[in-house]
C-alpha cells in the first residue's frame, strides 16, 4: 500500500475531522473498538459579501477558528490522542506562505469566474482552457474539467490581467491549508487532493507538467505530492504533539466508509449525487476517472441533480406563504407521503435546474390539470433521479457488471420510495452505507490502514465490516 506506516501504532484513539460545505465536523475515532464518539459539528462560515456575480470566497480566518473549535471540543474526548485524519469538500484554494499563513481568501468549488467572458472575446477563460487541451490530455486529467475546478482559477489569474500571487505562495487545497495552519508547516498533497486541482496526470500520477507550460501556469508553485497516509505535520496541544496525516477528499473518503466493493456500484445521493465503481486500473471513457486507494481508480460521474434540485422545488411551492409571513415548518413528511399515495404518474421533469452532469436546462411537461399536485411532482421528481442514475451507470459499466448497489448519503436513508424506484429501476439488490456518518467511518478505516493495523485500506475495510458484524451480533 502507498503510506508510510507508523513503527508502533501507539493509542488508539484519533480524531477525524470533515470540511465539510455545510459543516465542519469531528470525532473522536477508536481503532480498537472500531467505533465513533462524540460527533460535534459547527457551521461553515458564510461567504465573503459584496463580491462580483460568480465570485464565491471565504475568509480562511473564520475556517480555522470553526476548526480549532471542533478540536477543542474533541481533544479532552480523546486521551493519549495518537493523530488526526482530515476529509474535506474539494476543489479549494488557499495561496499560503509555507508556514500555513493565508495570503488570500479561500475559492472553493462553487466559484464560476472562469465562465466570465475572456478578454479576447472569444468565449470564457473555461472556453479557453478547454481548447488548449487536446483529447490525449484531457484523458490524462481524468475527464473531469469543470469551471470550478482550482486550475480554472490559476488560469484566470494569468488571462484576465489580475496581479499575480506572490510565486512564493502555494496555492493549497482547503484541508492542506487547514493542517498546515494548524502546525505552522509548508502545505502538502495527496493524490485525491492533487487530482482534485485539474492538474494531476493520473498516468504518472504526478502534476502534468506538458498542461501546466500549454496554459501558463508554471509561475504556480505547487504542493509537493505525498505518499497517502504520510504524517505531513504535528499538531502541538496541551504538552501534546500529535502527528496528522495527509488529509483526503471527501468523494473517496465517503466511498471508503461505505465499505464499496469490487463489484459494487455506488449510489451517493445527498445536496448532490455521484454514481461510482472501483476498478484496478486506470480506465478513461464517457465518465470521470479519479485516483483512489490501494493504487487504485473509480470510475465515476459526478454532479448528478439531487437534494438541491429537489430544495429548490421546495423552495418554489413555499415563496407564497414565504412571502406571507408563515412559516411552513418541515414540509418533508407531506411531501414524501403524498408522493407514496401516487401509484404513477404522466408528469416529466428534468431536475437540471443548474449545471450538472446531465445538462444544465431543466424542465416540466406533460402537465395536465390533475396531475399538477405535490404528489405527482415528486414522484415524477425522484423516477427522474432514478432514471438518471441508471443512463449514468451504464455508462460506467454498459455490460451491466455491477452484482448490488450501495447507497449512502441522506436522501436513500430518509426517502424510502427514492430508494425503491432506484432499486426497481436497476432490477438488483442493494445494502445500505453502514453507517450515517459515511465519512468519519471512512476516516476509521484510513487511520486503521495509515497506523498499520492492516496493511491496505481494503483490508483495514474488511476489519471494520467485521467488526460492524459483531457489534450487530452482540446487540
Amino acid at each position: 500500500m502507498e503510506h508510510t506506516q507508523a513503527d508502533n501504532p501507539g493509542s488508539a484513539m484519533f480524531l477525524g475531522i470533515d470540511l465539510g460545505t455545510s459543516f465542519i465536523k469531528g470525532a473522536v475515532l477508536d481503532l480498537t473498538t472500531k467505533r465513533i464518539a462524540h460527533v460535534q459539528r459547527v457551521p461553515f462560515p458564510d461567504p465573503l459579501p459584496g463580491l462580483p456575480d460568480l465570485f464565491v470566497e471565504y475568509d480562511p480566518d473564520e475556517v480555522m477558528t470553526a476548526v480549532r473549535s471542533v478540536l477543542d471540543r474533541l481533544l479532552p474526548l480523546a486521551e493519549g490522542c495518537a493523530g488526526i485524519v482530515m476529509t474535506s469538500q474539494m476543489h479549494g484554494v488557499v495561496f499560503t506562505t509555507t508556514d500555513g499563513e493565508a495570503r488570500s481568501t479561500l475559492t472553493n468549488w462553487q466559484d464560476q469566474r472562469a465562465l466570465l467572458p475572456h478578454p479576447s472575446g472569444e468565449g470564457s477563460y473555461f472556453d479557453r482552457l478547454c481548447g488548449r487541451l487536446d483529447p490525449d490530455e484531457t484523458r490524462q486529467l481524468g475527464n473531469e474539467m469543470r469551471a470550478g475546478l482550482p486550475v480554472c482559477l490559476l488560469y484566470w489569474y494569468v488571462e484576465s490581467g489580475q496581479p499575480l500571487p506572490d510565486p512564493d505562495l502555494i496555492p493549497a487545497s482547503l484541508p492542506d491549508f487547514v493542517v498546515a495552519n494548524l502546525c505552522g508547516c509548508a502545505p502538502l498533497t495527496d493524490l485525491t487532493n492533487a487530482a482534485a486541482y485539474g492538474l494531476l496526470n493520473l498516468e504518472t500520477r504526478d502534476w502534468h507538467q506538458a498542461v501546466i507550460t500549454k496554459l501558463g501556469l508554471q509561475r504556480f508553485r505547487l504542493p509537493a505530492i505525498q505518499a497517502q497516509g504520510a504524517v505531513v505535520g504535528e499538531l502541538k496541544w496541551n504538552g501534546q504533539t500529535i502527528p496528522v496525516y495527509t488529509p483526503v477528499g471527501d468523494y473517496q473518503c465517503a466511498l471508503v466508509g461505505s465499505l464499496v466493493e469490487a463489484g459494487e456500484l455506488s449510489l451517493n445521493i445527498s445536496t448532490g449525487s455521484q454514481v461510482s465503481m472501483l476498478t484496478r486500473a486506470a480506465t478513461f471513457g464517457d465518465f470521470q476517472t479519479r485516483v483512489y486507494f490501494d493504487r487504485q481508480f473509480t470510475k465515476s460521474i459526478t454532479h448528478i441533480p439531487a437534494g438541491r434540485a429537489l430544495n429548490a422545488l421546495v423552495g418554489l411551492l413555499s415563496e407564497l406563504a414565504t412571502a406571507q409571513g408563515l412559516d411552513l415548518g418541515d414540509p418533508w413528511a407531506y411531501i414524501v407521503k403524498a408522493a407514496e399515495a401516487v401509484d404513477s404518474t404522466t408528469l416529466h421533469i428534468n431536475l437540471a435546474f443548474f449545471q450538472s452532469s446531465i445538462g444544465s436546462a431543466g424542465a416540466l411537461t406533460h402537465m395536465q390539470e390533475s396531475n399538477l399536485t405535490i404528489g405527482h411532482l415528486f414522484r415524477a421528481a425522484f423516477q427522474s433521479m432514478a432514471e438518471s442514475y441508471y443512463t449514468c451507470a451504464l455508462k460506467l459499466s454498459p455490460e451491466r457488471t455491477w452484482d448490488r448497489l450501495v447507497f449512502s448519503g441522506g436522501l436513500p436513508q430518509k426517502i424510502d420510495l427514492l430508494r425503491t424506484l432506484i432499486t426497481e429501476r436497476f432490477a438488483a439488490d442493494y445494502r445500505m452505507s453502514p453507517h450515517t456518518e459515511d465519512t468519519m467511518l471512512g476516516l476509521l478505516v484510513l487511520a486503521i490502514a495509515f497506523t498499520g493495523r492492516a496493511d491496505s485500506v481494503e483490508a483495514a475495510s474488511r476489519m471494520v465490516q467485521a467488526g460492524l458484524v459483531e457489534a450487530n451480533v452482540e446487540q
